[in-house]
């Protein structure tokens, strides 16, 4: 029975200060870096043997503490399809662990929120307006993504995702806040309505096991 894994990000220099990231590029915090050995226990017993992350810095650093902490080398491979070549790699041995790259798996795009302190968005906008642009589904920041929008580009990569499951491989995903509630939207068939009452939480760890199409969630932390 194959496991999906899915990992938010260890909290970003940005998150500590309060700050609307999106695709603003900001390495993981000192903070958030105390939680990689917890997390990497958490999972301990699992064989990883593929991962996805984006190429946002605190999702690749992320999910480079976290494989380090077990001892495996992650090769990270930027790509659009599955069908590219791995370079030079002909096999990789059991102490490497291909990492796939996709800008698909990034986080919604705050358009001109980015880089302002919530505290002060809320205060010009008013709280009920932030929420519904933070966790509605539909409603979206000025010139920024909603999270229909992110459901759209995760959803090519969620199939490839599966069919790495449907072959009996443990795959781990490290990803941004809104690009995780996207994938378990659609794999816990959650509705536009529903949606809204999702939070991951900063290195927030979810678990599932998957088996003839079939997820079946374990725990989440």
């Amino acid at each position: 029975m194959a496991k999906l894994i899915l990992l938010r990000h260890f909290k970003s220099q940005w998150n500590l200060e309060n700050r609307f990231t999106g695709w603003t590029d900001v390495p993981v915090s000192l903070e958030g870096k105390e939680k990689v050995e917890e997390i990497a226990d958490k999972i301990a017993g699992i064989k990883i043997d593929v991962a996805y992350t984006s190429p946002l810095i605190r999702n690749m650093e992320s999910c480079l503490l976290l494989l380090r902490r077990g001892e495996r080398y992650p090769i990270f491979k930027h790509f659009k399809s599955k069908m590219e070549k791995w370079g030079n790699f002909k096999e990789l041995n059991g102490k490497y662990l291909p990492v796939f790259v996709n800008e698909n798996l990034n986080e919604r795009y705050y358009g001109e929120l980015q880089g302002f302190d919530k505290a002060e968005v809320m205060a010009k906008y008013g709280e009920k307006l932030v929420h519904l642009w933070r966790r509605s589904f539909k409603k979206a920041p000025p010139k920024g993504e909603s999270l229909a929008d992110v459901v759209k580009r995760v959803k090519p990569l969620f199939k490839n995702i599966e069919k790495d499951l449907l072959q009996g491989k443990n795959v781990l995903v490290v990803a941004s806040h809104n690009s995780l509630r996207a994938l378990i939207k659609e794999i816990e068939k959650i509705s536009d309505d529903d949606i809204i009452n999702l939070e991951v939480p900063y290195a927030g760890l979810t678990q599932y096991e998957f088996e003839r199409g079939v997820y079946k969630k374990i725990n989440s932390y």
